[in-house]
């Protein structure tokens, strides 16, 4: 299968240049949002009347398809916040997931909840445009950023006040992690062929240096998964596809929220 994030990455590079060029950086720190106050995920993530469970809005995937085109941002996630999710998660690359930076703008003023922003960051332009439409965290790729840019980039978002999600696949890429990549995600979905193993996460948990915000991400399609992974050491459950099939994600969250509480609070 040809490599999908290869694809993405050369696509959003010519994608950035082209937005500095319409809305330049200065214009986007005179934002309103700019100077808000961001809302810390790690901290969510260990508040006891929430899931840990990071909810994501996702109307489409590359090796999926359309999951969901109806659903409306606003009422999906006031229902996923209302239910206990500890963050949102919001798609903002439009050309592959058919998201947008004015989803996260509609999330952010209904929502006070962590809202990260999930997108394919590969420039200092981005995270400056995230802080100004009202995210809390951004997303760094391990696998299309070498270690040097993480770095830059984590250290470049810590200075602004935003939370780093850093997501990686394999125990090479926790060579990647640096002081400023708060949260570490480990993807069960392969970025180049888009397969699903849950066990990766398992696998490379222990190798993340104490101090960490621990991520599990993609194919936990059921709250024993989470109850396992939790039980683990994972403190956070990024979740997209498995609420965004259903016709009402945010009936389906409220639903998938109120069993796994009963669950949790049986440990």
């Amino acid at each position: 299968m040809k490599d999908i994030l290869a694809e993405i990455v050369a696509s959003k590079i010519t994608e950035v240049a082209d937005r500095k060029k319409v809305r330049p950086v200065e214009e986007l720190e005179g934002a309103s949002m700019f100077s808000r106050e961001p809302l810390s995920l790690r901290s969510f993530l260990t508040l006891p009347d929430r899931t840990g469970i990071i909810a994501e809005f996702k109307r489409q995937s590359p090796s999926k398809g359309i999951i969901n085109g109806t659903a409306l941002v606003q009422d999906v996630t006031t229902a996923y916040a209302r239910s206990g999710a500890s963050g949102l998660s919001i798609l903002t690359d439009q050309i592959y997931f058919g998201g947008s930076m004015d989803d996260l703008q509609q999330a952010r003023a209904v929502n006070n909840i962590p809202i990260l922003r999930k997108d394919f960051v590969i420039d200092e332009y981005q995270i400056v445009e995230a802080k100004a439409i009202g995210a809390d965290v951004i997303l760094l790729i391990a696998e299309c950023l070498s270690k040097e840019e993480v770095k830059h980039l984590a250290a470049f978002a810590h200075n602004l006040g935003l939370e780093v999600l850093l997501e990686v696949h394999s125990g090479e890429q926790l060579e990647k992690i640096t002081p400023h990549t708060h949260l570490v995600g480990i993807n069960n979905r392969d970025l180049k062929t888009f397969k699903v193993d849950i066990h990766r996460s398992m696998e490379l948990l222990k190798q993340i240096p104490a101090g960490h915000s621990k991520v599990a991400e993609s194919g936990m399609d059921d709250t024993d998964t989470i109850i396992t992974l939790k039980k683990a050491g994972f403190d956070g459950f990024l979740i997209g596809e498995h609420f965004m099939r259903d016709e009402n994600p945010g009936s389906a969250f409220e639903s998938f929220a109120e069993v796994l509480k009963t669950k949790l609070a049986a440990l």
